[in-house]
């Protein structure tokens, strides 16, 4: 068995589909399935079991550890725009605390999701030196309640026998239509497109950097689950990674494929970022991968054009 948590989100659903294609059928989805858009993502996906997240720990309590082989822990509270840290400590670090120290009894391997979100604006680089991680300043409390939990995994005596923190950047591509405005930029250009042939960009309140031409790193969900597969074959060298594709890349970038992508001509204006996130905004964010790649992993990552096409030939379909 292969526990999936947050199974009904954006990267578990793809990852339980990648599982899938590799063999790997006896799926252990565990989430809160209120949502029915969500739960659409799990459609013609070979699951064993779904568990409630309310009971998942009561369930794993009473497993035989030696059926279960491997934890991929992606449940997390993900909207970034909410404030409330109590609840962001809840569902995001404690409850994180209690499968690490669960995998540590049971001798079970894992892999967590940890955030770019981590990394605030960037003071320190957006290197994966775990040495720095206590002195990072995340920007809202998702990204503390992230960082909270990879400050705590490194002071711990006691591991799982092997474990994974991997710091998701931009990532974009199919089944993330439930997530609403925290969908990635490419989502919410298609639909703007579709319905009016422009699309409306934050205007760059940062005298650092012109309208559009922030930068953020954006990866393609498919290299995610790629990396996080070979992870769970590699078994070795524990510790907190980046996961971005390794090129920053500007928002007029993206767009200008997406209206390629489509055949339709650019027709690009700005409006003001919401001023909800806009101290909180990221003007630049991009993955230093030397690390992933020192402990042998071999494959390249989607360049933004190719990723953005075949997520819109996604999307037609």
């Amino acid at each position: 068995m292969i526990i999936v948590t947050g199974a009904a989100g954006f990267i578990a659903s793809n990852l339980i589909k990648k599982l899938n294609s590799e063999g790997f059928n006896h799926i252990i989805a565990v989430d809160k399935f209120d949502n029915a858009e969500k739960n659409k993502n799990l459609e013609g996906l070979k699951i064993q079991e779904k568990i409630e997240r309310e009971v998942f720990f009561e369930w794993l309590d009473k497993q035989n550890e030696k059926e279960i082989e491997f934890i991929f822990h992606l449940g997390a509270r993900t909207d970034t725009t909410e404030f409330d840290l109590a609840i962001l400590t809840k569902l995001n670090t404690d409850y994180t605390k209690e499968v690490w120290k669960r995998c540590i009894d049971m001798q079970i391997p894992l892999i967590y999701a940890s955030s770019a979100a981590t990394y605030g604006l960037g003071e320190l680089g957006y290197d994966d030196d775990e040495s720095k991680i206590p002195e990072l300043k995340p920007l809202n409390p998702y990204g503390i309640s992230k960082n909270e939990f990879d400050k705590w995994a490194l002071k711990q005596d006691k591991k799982p026998f092997y474990w994974a923190g991997l710091k998701f950047f931009n990532v974009y591509g199919p089944r993330e239509y439930h997530k609403g405005r925290m969908a990635s930029v490419i989502l919410h250009a298609y639909k703007q497109i579709s319905e009016t042939g422009k699309m409306k960009l934050f205007r760059s309140h940062n005298p650092e950097f012109k309208d559009g031409e922030q930068m953020r790193d954006f990866v393609f969900v498919d290299d995610v689950v790629n990396v996080m597969v070979w992870l769970m074959h590699h078994r070795k060298n524990s510790g907190i990674y980046n996961l971005g594709s390794g090129k920053a890349r500007t928002f007029l970038d993206l767009v200008k494929a997406v209206f390629k992508s489509m055949n339709k001509q650019e027709d690009i204006s700005f409006i003001d970022t919401p001023a909800d996130i806009r101290d909180k905004y990221q003007y630049f964010t991009e993955a230093k991968m030397e690390k992933l790649k020192t402990i042998g992993y071999p494959y390249q990552f989607t360049d933004l054009e190719s990723g953005v096409d075949a997520y819109i030939k996604e999307m037609k379909l």
